[in-house]
């Protein structure tokens, strides 16, 4: 092992038990002889070996020289970690890195019994690793003796200050002595940590560990365009198809993991959850559920999820897609590990493709688009692992012979292997049909499916154009009218043609024939999805038009009389069309000598009276 010289004896033998044969990026960096006893500023991805890496770095300031501890007392080292999950599995991870020197590990998290981590620090403990709200509980109650630190770990420093814990870290490195080592870990270094660094460490050494490059090479990225309907079911064939020992399914809600839990529950899949309204003991069952493969798939939030270790994690599948590229690396970065390839599909529907890709771009990721497995192909992939499966090199023992061949005369070869096969699939969930969506490349150029090229429209052939009562106006766009056509209609891409958007209604070409069974599948009342109509049209629709609707009938002729002169509204009248006057003056009823008035109107009065004097 490269820099085995470094590492202190007693650590170095616990990494060739646990099997390792080259250290990581990050743990050669911590070991650098120009680091010495420095405090670190360290940045690397998850995944990349940091609890390792920091149980190397600070085992020769707790040792100090010596082969192993001495009887415990106060704590000489504590590690904080964001969650409950990270927080466990960091103690399992250094339990056995310090098994041969006698270390006592104990651990102060959230959601546990508080007591039963009191009696524990009583009777003493080397290292501590806890989260941060339950330390600074145990520091007040004075439960926690910090007196004797000699290494602060301060583990996924940027999930910390993101969580809203930066005033429980400053309460709980202000009360660890001042001549301490301080180690920060952090998958990227934002203006925040920097400030925390700067105020609480010492000439810190800034470590940047290559290699996450490295690692994200082993896990292959899969954009799979999807129908917005389809998500769950092709979330299902993605499953089916890989059949990964274990699987983790991203969803950004907790609302969306315990729905798609029950959906799977009920699809025979074994499958756990992780949210955070699951208590600390729920937690920890599900987790336990998929290391000894009772649980297959875990369906959990990122929050839940952070920080958890699966050894045998094959596949992640987004099934909503991340909020940044720091989510996206998180997330996929739980598998691929320790040299084992892994897979990470993004189930993208079709509205949110640029999203993705610009996502895909900011992580400076390469994906494969393609469409999701169909059921075709999840069959034939069931097939090839049922042909491949061990138990078929195993030669048959003596004490199997005499009921196999009884089984064989019985039923007969090809009997007894339909039986068997039948048998295999019955354990599974049957794959989903899904509605074919035309992937995309990267540039939003669309690609058939299968390396086809496609189809011209102006070659379609013999067909039936039908007018649906939905358009521009009401937001109508191909990309879901074609998928309800092939769900509602019975059809598949291959038999629409042309689709021809109008403001008020649609006119779609569909095979000549397809039509019939098109209206038969639609059934009587003509309708798609409860409100869209469907009529079938003679002959082409008129195009040049905004809509297809029969021409209006000429205006009817003037019913008046019919030598009534017709006034252009536009022009100025002639002396003979011009209208009579509003009012003629007519002699006054009243005394003689004063004009009588009109009522045109109180202006034309009040003239009239001052002429009159």
């Amino acid at each position: 092992m490269s820099s085995s010289e470094t590492i202190v004896p007693a650590l170095a033998q616990a990494l060739e038990k646990r099997g390792y044969a080259e250290l990581t990026s990050v743990q050669k960096a911590v070991l650098a002889p120009e680091l010495g006893q420095a405090d670190a500023l360290v940045s690397a991805q998850t995944g990349s070996g940091k609890t390792v890496a920091f149980g190397l770095a600070m085992a020769p300031t707790l040792l100090g020289g010596a082969e192993r501890f001495a009887d415990a007392a106060a704590p000489l080292a504590l590690a904080v970690a964001p969650t409950r999950e990270l927080a466990l599995q960091v103690r399992r991870e250094l339990e056995w890195l310090y098994e041969l020197t006698g270390a006592s590990v104990a651990s102060c998290v959230g959601g546990m019994d508080m007591r039963s981590e009191r009696r524990a620090l009583e009777r003493g403990a080397h290292i501590v690793v806890g989260t941060p709200g339950r330390l600074r509980d145990h520091i007040t109650r004075q439960s926690l003796d910090m007196s004797a630190l000699r290494a602060v770990v301060l583990d996924e420093a940027d999930e910390m200050l993101d969580l809203g814990f930066r005033e429980d870290l400053e309460f709980i490195l202000d009360a660890a002595p001042t001549e301490r080592r301080t180690l920060m870990f952090s998958a990227t270094v934002p203006r925040s940590i920097a400030a925390l660094a700067k105020g609480y460490q010492r000439d810190a050494v800034r470590i940047s560990a290559a290699g996450e490059e490295k690692q994200h090479l082993d896990i292959e990225y899969r954009a799979l365009s999807v129908a917005q309907a389809d998500r769950e079911n092709a979330i299902i064939n993605v499953l089916r198809y890989y059949e990964a020992k274990n699987a983790l399914v991203f969803c950004n809600t907790r609302a969306a993991v315990n729905h798609l839990t029950a959906r799977f529950n009920n699809r025979n899949f074994s499958v756990v959850a992780l949210s955070g309204e699951l208590s600390q003991n729920e937690r920890s069952h599900a987790l336990q559920a998929m290391r000894d493969g009772r649980a297959r798939v875990c369906i959990a939030t990122d929050v839940a999820a952070r920080g958890i270790d699966l050894p045998n994690l094959d596949l992640v599948v987004h099934a909503d897609l991340p909020t940044n590229p720091e989510t996206l690396l998180h997330r996929s970065g739980r598998t691929g590990r320790a040299g084992r390839k892994g897979v990470s599909a993004l189930i993208v529907p079709n509205n949110a493709r640029r999203r993705a890709e610009r996502l895909l771009q900011s992580a400076k990721l390469t994906a494969t688009w393609a469409s999701p497995p169909s059921a075709d192909e999840v069959l034939r992939r069931d097939e090839e692992r049922i042909l491949a499966d061990p138990a078929f090199d195993d030669p048959v023992r003596e004490e199997e012979r005499g009921f196999i061949d009884a089984l064989l005369e019985k039923h007969g070869a090809g009997q007894v292997a339909a039986a068997f096969v039948r048998l295999c699939r019955s354990s599974r969930s049957a794959p989903e049909e899904l509605v074919e969506v035309t992937p995309f490349t990267p540039s939003g150029e669309k690609f058939a499916r299968r390396d086809e090229a496609p189809a011209r429209r102006d070659a379609f052939g013999d067909s039936v154009w039908f007018s649906l009562s939905v358009g521009r106006r009401q937001n109508a766009e191909p990309r879901w009218l074609i998928p309800m056509l092939c769900r509602t209609g019975g059809l598949s891409k291959r038999e629409i043609g042309a689709i021809k958007m109008q403001p008020e209604e649609t006119f779609v070409q569909i095979a000549a024939d397809w039509a019939d069974r098109f209206l038969a599948a639609i059934g009587p009342d003509r309708k798609l999805q409860g409100s869209i109509a469907v009529k079938r049209l003679d002959g082409t629709p008129d195009l040049s038009r905004a809509g297809y609707q029969p021409p209006k009938p000429q205006k009817k002729p003037h019913r008046g009389k019919q030598n009534a002169p017709k006034f252009d509204k536009h022009a100025s009248p002639s002396a003979e069309q011009r209208p009579a006057k509003a009012f003629e003056a007519k002699p006054w009823a009243g005394k003689p000598g004063k004009p009588k008035f009109d009522k045109a109107g109180p202006a034309k009065q009040k003239k009239a009276k001052r002429r009159a004097g």
